[in-house]
């Protein structure tokens, strides 16, 4: 009867010990299932890019527009070109050699991402709702208004929207840009070319009379002739969001270059040197009336840096 009642007492307990241990396995499962997702790092978000193992990275630039995207005997320079250098290194593309740039006119730069020519466009690209149904956009690194610039000749005489909408004169912009649109809904009778220097050469040889641009655009060209040229103050339609053209099929890698450009944000509102500051200083600053400062990209993912970094 005492060896009955010792046997039966050790089952009892081992039976106890048995189901706390499956409520408290149970409870830490719970646990587990309400700890806040593991945070993404770039390798792995990388890793779900088109890009992932490519030799070189194809970026859509401009050629021909001076201090933004210009080629000059053999060399890429500009501000554009010089955010596409930052971003491309932050990818793993460091150095020309492993960068392919490919001209894209201004028509072009949709086109281009939607058929796989480039995979990134920094080509002084307005964001805007229009575009962004066929392209996806991070960003923005550069905000700038709509401007005119006319011959020295002339700038007593263009100083209004009234005065652009004077048949005496000719106003030239560049095909597919926000500003062709922006001076239709003006009423503004316009020539459309297919770049803003077709525009500015026209304008010396007397076919056109004023050149509409983005104001970044104007004054890369005002620093080529700051003789012959005058950016007239009178901005219209809304302010311009400069973003990178990413194919609207790859969300990991616009989120990739939303999380770069902040990083050179967060870098400049600590009050240091910054990728961002480098390229404009060296670039647009010396040309702009009123200063620029990076303006904060929108939508940017939460990642970290590397995969040794991540929460465990």
């Amino acid at each position: 009867m005492k060896m009955f009642f010792t046997r039966s007492r050790v089952r009892s307990v081992a039976t106890t010990l048995a189901v706390a241990l499956t409520l408290t396995l149970a409870a830490a499962a719970g646990c587990d299932s309400r700890q806040e997702p593991q945070i993404p790092s770039v390798k792995e978000t990388l890793s779900k890019t088109h890009i992932y193992g490519q030799p070189t990275l194809k970026i859509g630039v401009s050629t021909t527009g001076p201090l933004m995207g210009e080629l000059h005997g053999g060399t890429y320079s500009g501000f554009d070109v010089e955010i596409a250098r930052y971003i491309a290194a932050q990818l793993g593309y460091e150095g020309d050699k492993r960068i392919e740039w490919v001209p894209v006119a201004t028509e072009d730069r949709i086109p281009a991402l939607q058929g796989g020519a480039v995979d990134l466009v920094v080509a002084t690209f307005s964001m805007t709702e229009e575009r962004e149904k066929l392209v996806s956009f991070a960003g923005p690194y550069l905000v700038t208004t709509q401007e005119a610039m006319v011959p020295t000749r002339l700038k007593d005489k263009i100083r209004t929207i009234e005065d652009l909408r004077d048949p005496r004169y000719k106003i030239c912009t560049s095909g597919g840009s926000t500003t062709e649109a922006e001076l239709g809904r003006h009423q503004i009778r316009v020539f459309v070319v297919k770049e803003v220097g077709d525009c500015v050469e026209g304008i010396l040889q007397g076919r056109y009379d004023a050149v509409s641009s983005d104001e970044t655009i104007l004054a890369g060209f005002l620093s080529k002739h700051p003789k012959d040229f005058t950016i007239i103050d009178m901005p219209f339609g809304t302010s311009e969001q400069i973003g990178v053209g990413v194919p609207i099929s790859d969300p990991a890698l616009r989120d990739l270059v939303a999380f770069f450009l902040d990083k050179s944000y967060q870098q400049g509102r600590k009050g240091l040197s910054s990728p961002w500051l480098t390229a404009y200083h060296q670039t647009l600053g010396p040309w702009l009336r009123v200063p620029k400062v990076q303006p904060p990209p929108l939508k940017v993912p939460e990642l970290v840096d590397f995969d040794d970094k991540a929460p465990r």
